[in-house]
């Protein structure tokens, strides 16, 4: 069993104030027992395509540095949430992840670019700054692998079921759903995918600000491979904690063996590359 927390945060003007912010609700988590804690979609800076462009840092910008060290202070694994990652002239949606020794143990590159335009709700356009990921995201740690994956992602099942494929148990996203797309589809999405691959889904979102250019639905949710949700929040700032118990996932593998009984036969889902981002 693994205790987990998801922290759910407004996001503020500057990463400076959100680092400060970021760290203080981490020791709030590991003060509560919790041995993984996940931090929103672009927690760093305002989800607003000139933040990504004025704030994108490199993958040892000393903000992560910062982070690896508050991982390693606690003795916990941080999944950072996502900062804009810049890597030459290319601007990535990243989330790292450290382990208890301040390591950076892993690192997903958004793969799935968030284009939206709902005729009388959400216009976005994040290809208008973000390059998009190539990989599929899976971490050891000493409760088994984990998934990786950021928000849009989870639109798209063959991501998800490659990770269970590659023997993830649980999958963290974090995410900022919208108030179009939150209220329709955020649960449901959470639900979908943690039934569809038998393993536990954590969606990790910033906290409702109204005065915010781009509005997040919060709701940070927890599902289990039975598809129910095992907590949530509302829209407002908050700690979600959640304990995972890997036995539930192997004995409804076992008692439901859909992955098994997949018809490779007739189909057959492959990866195009297997290079890793660590």
């Amino acid at each position: 069993m693994v205790q987990t927390a998801l922290l759910q945060l407004k996001t503020l003007p500057t990463p400076q104030e959100n680092l400060a912010k970021a760290k203080e609700k981490i020791a709030e988590a590991a003060k509560g027992g919790a041995e993984l804690i996940v931090l929103p979609e672009m927690f760093a800076c305002p989800y607003e395509n000139d933040c990504f462009t004025r704030f994108a840092m490199t993958q040892d910008d000393a903000f992560l540095q910062e982070l690896a060290k508050t991982a390693k202070t606690h003795g916990i694994y941080l999944v950072a949430g996502t900062v804009p990652e810049r890597e030459g002239e290319r601007i990535y949606n990243t989330a790292f992840v450290f382990d208890p020794k301040g390591n950076r143990v892993a690192k997903h590159r958004k793969m799935h670019l968030f284009d939206i335009n709902i005729k009388g709700g959400q216009y976005f356009m994040e290809s208008a700054v973000f390059s998009a990921g190539k990989d599929v995201t899976v971490f050891d740690t000493p409760w088994g692998k984990f998934g990786l994956a950021v928000c849009y992602d989870i639109r798209f099942p063959e991501l998800s079921r490659l990770m269970a494929l590659e023997g993830a148990w649980a999958v963290i996203l974090p995410a900022a759903f919208n108030m179009t797309t939150g209220p329709a589809h955020w649960e449901l999405s959470l639900r979908a995918r943690a039934l569809d691959n038998q393993c536990y889904f954590l969606g990790c979102a910033p906290a409702r600000d109204t005065n915010a250019s781009y509005v997040a639905w919060g709701h940070s949710t927890v599902t289990d491979p039975w598809g129910r949700v095992v907590a949530s929040l509302t829209e407002e700032e908050g700690i979600l904690y959640a304990a995972l118990e890997q036995k539930l996932v192997l004995d409804i593998r076992e008692q439901l063996p859909l992955l098994q009984h997949r018809r490779e036969d007739l189909y057959c889902l492959t990866k195009r590359n297997d290079t890793q981002n660590v």
